[in-house]
């Protein structure tokens, strides 16, 4: 199938390249010219990009999609009451039935505000990659593993069947990693094994770390170091590529230890926001030249997957905390949200900025809306005045996943249905 964007203002992402008008052809999954005119071809499916602009999709680096179940259900509270009143117990009522319509949900959500991959770390993994490769997006897909109770290496065998089984599926869309947990959650005997696996295997790792001051104070109690010393006393950037979802509470000397490091952050500001955690120092990891991308953590917590809600609050708490409104300028936050979080997912080669050659995985926002009007800036206007729902088309390794804000790939109304009969069981009387 070929596409044909006309008359579109185009935003590469590329380094030194303005935006500009013109056209955009994608043959198969691929991107295959970009020019001021192109002339269009038997067969083409030619959008009209007039009053629109076209960019890289947006890359969500740390998601848990089937949270979307548990959309406003316990808002307002601390992060442990959080997880140990309201999460837990209603993530083990959860099926793996229940676990794929939750992740339909969020990747619908996602679709709807351009994302066109995302980063996920969670339970019944099987379904998730389900729902992957029948609505058309793109993920990385991970085994959440937690390692305080014995479960016959339960959580274990299942994170490496997900690898064996789904990385490369879905015409190259789904990718895996390994995940344990957190510092907290992982002593060190079994995090250096699976450690030892993602080297072994060639699979990054992706990890929580250092979210909550309470984090900090747990693995100082047991062990006398920062959680980030905890990690590099595991190995864990020497050899693997790692995916760090928060990282909030790092000191000067934490941010030194990760310079280098192969992957890079995954920076949650809405999340850590709500959950009033803290302000990850983003400025301070990117002065060490430290890869930063974005995610929304799951919408649990986060209450929302609309990565430009991300990129607004990124740039504005770096602005506050330094009381410098030239941090994080809005090219560098929009970098952040696309080239940034594809290196973190190992697939900046193939998404993160449009060029020939690369996946055509990119969005068209509608700018023929009051609040994107006059337009003086446009980078300006995407960090600080674009919302989810400016999104008009989603195209994901040149399939067309929404057109004219209409889904293609799922169906809405069984989708809601379904969601609503099943979150109302999984929470009842909790």
């Amino acid at each position: 199938m070929s596409i044909l964007i006309q008359q579109a203002k185009i935003l590469t992402m590329q380094d030194n390249e303005s935006p500009f008008m013109g056209d955009i052809r994608i043959e198969g999954e691929q991107i295959v010219q970009i020019a001021s005119h192109i002339d269009p071809q038997p067969g083409d499916d030619v959008l009209d990009g007039r009053g629109k602009l076209a960019m890289p999709g947006l890359v969500n680096a740390h998601q848990h999609s089937a949270m979307s179940l548990l959309r406003g259900f316990s808002d307002d509270l601390k992060l442990m009451d959080w997880l140990d009143r309201k999460m837990l117990p209603a993530e083990a009522r959860m099926t793996p039935e229940d676990i794929y319509w939750g992740a339909k949900l969020g990747i619908a959500e996602m679709i709807r505000s351009g994302t066109t991959a995302f980063a996920d770390m969670y339970i019944h993994m099987n379904e998730i990659a389900e729902a992957v490769k029948e609505t058309g997006i793109r993920a990385s897909l991970t085994r959440g593993m937690v390692f305080m109770e014995e479960d016959g290496g339960r959580r274990l065998q299942e994170a490496v069947d997900l690898v064996q089984r789904w990385s490369g599926q879905a015409n190259g869309r789904i990718t895996t990693m390994y995940g344990p947990h957190s510092p907290y959650t992982c002593p060190m005997e079994p995090l250096r094994d699976v450690i030892a696996m993602a080297v072994r295997d060639d699979i990054p790792l992706h990890i929580h770390l250092a979210e909550t001051i309470e984090e900090v104070q747990k693995i100082h109690s047991r062990y006398g170091l920062t959680p980030t010393e905890y990690l590099v006393e595991a190995g864990m950037f020497d050899h693997a590529h790692v995916l760090l979802a928060h990282a909030v509470h790092l000191n000067a000397n934490d941010v030194s230890r990760l310079k280098g490091m192969r992957g890079g952050v995954a920076h949650n500001p809405v999340s850590n926001l709500k959950l009033g955690c803290g302000i990850a120092p983003i400025e301070a990891m990117r002065a060490e030249s430290i890869t930063v991308g974005l995610g929304t953590d799951g919408a649990g917590s986060a209450t929302t997957l609309d990565m430009f809600e991300e990129i607004k609050a990124a740039c504005w708490l770096q602005k506050l905390d330094y009381g410098d409104p030239t941090r994080l300028p809005a090219r560098e936050v929009l970098s952040m949200a696309t080239r940034g979080s594809a290196k973190l997912l190992s697939l900046h080669d193939e998404v993160g900025v449009l060029a020939p050659g690369y996946k055509a995985d990119l969005i068209l926002i509608d700018l023929a809306k009051p609040h994107l009007q006059p337009i003086h800036n446009v980078e300006s206007l995407l960090a600080y005045s674009v919302n989810g729902a400016d999104v008009h088309t989603t195209i994901v390794d040149g399939q067309i996943l929404m057109r004219d804000r209409k889904l293609l790939t799922l169906d809405e109304d069984e989708l809601y249905r379904e969601v609503n009969v099943r979150a109302k069981r999984i929470v009842e009387g909790i």
